[in-house]
């Protein structure tokens, strides 16, 4: 059984990838990567959680490939609040899993990682996955100093910098 946590927050329409020489926003490289993942596949139960501010299961576990990835294809920013609750969304995918027989429990976490909202604080959520028997393995997305956002102003599209940080010691 496997679940993909995918952060959805705001952080995660950072340009800090260019794929063809274009600027790509991280939850677009995250979703593709999400999708090569689940199409490499076979005989595994796939879910998907999303998180922002709060978290909910998106796909529940499945091995039906195909609607997982179109689940995945449907993921936007924001969908889930903006701001980064890494607690949350692994708790909501330790929950799914929770009682469920099977050979191994994963969550695989994708985020940018940093931790900026919720009540469940990441490390306890990470240690109520090992009292659990759940392995957590993260992947972060992004890159830390000033990264590009583009946003929407009354003259139209605009690309800003802010300030980006990647928590890699605690993920």
């Amino acid at each position: 059984d496997i679940i993909l946590a995918m952060d959805t927050s705001e952080s995660m329409m950072g340009l800090d990838f260019k794929i063809d020489g274009r600027r790509t926003p991280r939850l677009e490289v995250v979703k593709n990567v999400a999708t090569e993942f689940v199409g490499r596949r076979s005989g595994d139960r796939i879910g998907v959680v999303v998180f922002g501010e709060e978290a909910y299961t998106l796909a529940p576990l499945t091995t039906d490939h195909g609607i997982v990835v179109d689940f995945i294809s449907r993921i936007k920013s924001g969908m889930a609040g903006n701001k980064t609750a890494i607690g949350a969304g692994l708790g909501v995918a330790i929950n799914r899993m929770k009682g469920l027989p099977g050979k191994s429990k994963i969550v695989i976490l994708l985020t940018d990682g940093v931790n900026n909202s919720g009540r469940i604080p990441p490390l306890v959520a990470a240690q109520i996955a090992s009292q659990l028997g759940v392995k957590v393995y993260t992947i972060g997305a992004g890159s830390k100093g000033q990264v590009p956002y583009r946003v929407e102003t009354p003259l139209g599209p605009q690309q800003i910098y802010r300030q980006a940080d990647l928590d890699e010691e605690t993920l």
